[in-house]
């Protein structure tokens, strides 16, 4: 398997040229490339509204661990995805954020026979300095739920003074 991506110093610097909705926005629609991380595991941003963020991935064989279903990290790393994100959509000029802490838990079992699953993150609070956001995986098929979590995250920058 050969993973391309593009420059993600170009897509940083993108990024400090944007508030964090259009930013997203512009990922989504093809104007920006996605980030590294998203094609590597491929997984794409389905929705970004304000507080809000869906990406979506087919599991595959080449998010198996050893013991035949999807890694718990394939999960845990869509939900910091989304939580990340939804904050990241309410970021001003200027602005950026950094993760305090993510959780998760994994609840039901994940394989290539599950389809497409969708990581849901929503902002729960945002303040000037500090934002939290909670985040489901779920099966796209019926909206079973296949793991969640929670996330705090620190805003930085001008516009957070």
């Amino acid at each position: 398997i050969t993973v391309a991506w593009d420059d993600p110093h170009e897509l940083a610097a993108a990024a400090r040229e944007r508030t964090g909705l259009d930013f997203l926005r512009a990922i989504r629609d093809g104007e920006l490339p996605r980030a590294p991380i998203q094609a590597l595991l491929g997984f794409w941003l389905v929705e970004v509204e304000p507080g809000r963020i869906t990406f979506a991935l087919e599991p595959g064989e080449q998010h198996f661990n050893p013991i035949g279903v999807v890694h718990g990290g394939v999960a845990g790393t869509l939900l910091d995805s989304a939580m990340g994100a939804a904050v990241h959509t309410t970021l001003e000029l200027g602005q950026g954020y950094g993760t305090l802490q993510t959780a998760f838990h994994l609840v039901a079992p994940i394989s290539e026979r599950t389809g497409e699953v969708r990581a849901e993150g929503r902002v729960v609070h945002r303040g000037s300095r500090v934002a939290t956001a909670e985040g489901r995986l779920v099966r796209a098929s019926d909206g079973r739920v296949l793991a969640h979590g929670t996330s705090t995250c620190l805003v930085i920058g001008e516009a957070a003074r």
